[in-house]
Formats: C-alpha cells, structure tokens, sequence
C-alpha cells in the first residue's frame, strides 16, 4: 500500500454510516439489493444466502465506532442467523462465516454459533462426493457442486477440529478439479456443476460469470492462508490455481469493474465482483508461495480507490450517501443489475477496514 489512507477512512465512514441507516429502514428484515434511484432495499425474511453479510456490516461497524449499541445490534442480528446453521446448503459459508468471523471475543454466542454450523457442515460432508453439496435450500437439484459454495464453506469446515480441516481442504480441491480442470474452450473456469450419475457442467450460471471467478479466488486465498505446513492443502497446487485465475480472471490487469458476464462486455458490470476480487487480492498478498505478492496488494488498493471514487455515493445528493452502486445480482434474468448490493457493501467495507490495519484478513 502506499500514500495516505485518508481516503479509505472517509469512504469507510460513508459505508458504515449507510448501516445504520439501512438498519432503521429494514426493522428486522434483511436487505438484499437497494433501488439505485432512491436507496430503498429489496428485503427477505430470513435472509436467504446474504444475511451474513448483513450481519458483518454490523460487526464491522461495531469494531469501527466501538459502542456497546453497535455491538449489541451487530449480536441481534447474528442471532438471526441461527436457523440457518442446519439448512441444507453449501452457502452455509456465506451465511455463517462472514455472520460471525468478524465477531471480536466478547460475543460468545457468535462463537457458539460458529462451531455449531462447523459441525453441522462437516456432518453434511459426502466422501463419496470429496465436498458438502450444494444442497436443497435454495431450490434446484440438491446434487451440485457451485463456486459460491466455497467460499467462507472452506474456513468454516476447518473450525470443526482436525477432521473438519481434512474436509476443508477436500472441499476445496474437489471445487479447483471441477471449476478450473473442467474449463472449456474459453479458459474460464466452469462455475456450477451437476453430480446426480453424471459430471455435467450446467448452464447457469456459464463461464465468464466474474463473481464466482471472485469467489473462487477468495476461497484459494484462504486456503492458501490456513494451509501451514499440512500437505492435506497441497499449498503448491492453491499457490498454482491463484495464478491460473489471476490470468483467466484478468484480476491483475482487466477492468477495475468487470462486466457481469465476461462473455457480455456489453452488459452490465459489477461492482460486487470486483470488491470480493480486492479482499481475495489482499489475502493474496499476505499468503505464502503466492508470485507477486506486492501487484496483489498493489491492484487491490487499485479496485477499492475505483469503487469508492467511481461508484461510491456522496452526501448531499438525492441518494443516500454510502451506496456501492453498480452491482448485478443476475445479469441473466435482468434482476437489479444496476444496483446496490449488501454483499458488495460489506466486502468493500471490509477491504477498506484491512487497509486501514484494523481487521486481520486472516481471521475473517
């Protein structure tokens, strides 16, 4: 990193101060996506497979302000979580270790929360398969494999004990032989997967989605940061498949914003995938055996200055100030393509709080 951070403190302060003003719309709900026009959000009741982003936002506001209030509202809203530590999904990583990692040592039942979902991943673990499935939570076939099922899945299979480890690193690699094995013609990785009597990769989401090449960039990187000397993680094959998606990603030298589909350069783009990119990046940065460690950080100060000077909201205009705009949540079906996003949110103040040395990216 180099030169002030004054910028990232303000732009930090825009992000988590539209917490609390989200909070105080939403009431007990979760917020999804927000209209770009007017900063109203698009709620669910029990917050589907964001909630724990909504919930990080809070502890990352806790962890910034300080206050006893921001801490015990960033506690209610984990809590709300609970019923998801047995749903049957692989998205239990998004849910359940973003919901709770960031969570500092007084807030027991964050913890307890934690390895309760740990336990229950790793009793969802299937050998025979070498993962967790993607399960049938969130609808479709219960037999997939899909690159969002590893992220935050891998750190929290590896807080159930040494078991949980092994079926973490499996997990993951069982992913890396599917997603970037099985690229096609193109050389992008191959993001969801059929497992029902056959291995078939599907059509949606298609290569070229750029957040879930985001997404399994974040989860190597963690891999890469849990690894140690346990060759169970063959940190020289996670070391292998950064730099095969750095490349095929172009994470190093494409658009700070990629287009939501990269086969669509037309289409929408999304902000959401390039600040899971920038956390991916910094993770990078301080991991071993990883080439390049210094255009890693140095690109994910890049992408966060971008989103914050090209995309951020400022105050005294007619949208709330703090909107991450320009995030896809489905560019296929046209849904709020253009907007707000709670996991783009927590991801840049994330990003934003670790340049700031105030979080260790290698405990969340």
């Amino acid at each position: 990193m180099t030169g002030t951070t004054d910028w990232a403190e303000d732009a930090l302060r825009l992000v988590l101060g539209r917490v609390a003003e989200t909070a105080a719309q939403v009431g007990d709900r979760f917020p999804l996506y927000a209209d770009p026009d007017d900063g109203r959000w698009t709620t669910t009741g029990r917050g589907s497979w964001t909630g724990g982003f909504w919930a990080g936002l809070h502890r990352l506001r806790a962890l910034h302000t300080g206050t006893a209030a921001d801490r015990r509202a960033a506690a209610e809203v984990t809590a709300r979580l609970a019923p998801w530590a047995e749903a049957d999904t692989a998205a239990r990583g998004l849910v359940l270790w973003y919901g709770t990692a960031p969570a500092d040592g007084a807030d027991g039942a964050a913890a307890a929360l934690r390895e309760r979902a740990a336990r229950s991943v790793l009793a969802a673990w299937d050998p025979r398969l070498g993962l967790v499935p993607w399960g049938a939570a969130l609808g479709g076939p219960r037999l997939r494999a899909r690159a969002d099922g590893v992220p935050g899945l891998v750190p929290l299979l590896a807080a159930a004990g040494p078991e949980g480890r092994a079926a973490a690193a499996a997990h993951l690699h069982r992913h890396l032989d599917l997603c970037l094995d099985g690229r096609g013609g193109g050389g992008r990785p191959v993001p969801a997967w059929r497992l029902d009597g056959s291995r078939a990769g599907e059509a949606d989401p298609a290569p070229g989605w750029t957040r879930g090449e985001s997404w399994l960039l974040l989860a190597v990187a963690d891999g890469l940061l849990l690894a140690g000397g346990d060759p169970a993680w063959r940190a020289d094959r996670l070391a292998t498949a950064a730099e095969v998606l750095l490349g095929s990603g172009e994470f190093l030298d494409g658009p700070v914003v990629p287009p939501a589909e990269a086969g669509a350069p037309g289409g929408p783009p999304d902000t959401s995938a390039a600040a899971v990119a920038a956390v991916a990046l910094l993770k990078l940065a301080r991991a071993p055996g990883v080439t390049g460690a210094r255009a890693c950080a140095d690109r994910a100060e890049t992408v966060l200055r971008g989103l914050v000077d090209d995309h951020l909201t400022r105050p005294g205009g007619d949208r709330p100030a703090g909107m991450l705009l320009d995030g896809c949540y489905d560019a296929g079906t046209g849904t709020a393509v253009r907007h707000e996003l709670v996991w783009g949110d927590y991801f840049l103040a994330l990003g934003l709080t670790a340049v700031l040395g105030r979080v260790d990216l290698g405990l969340v």
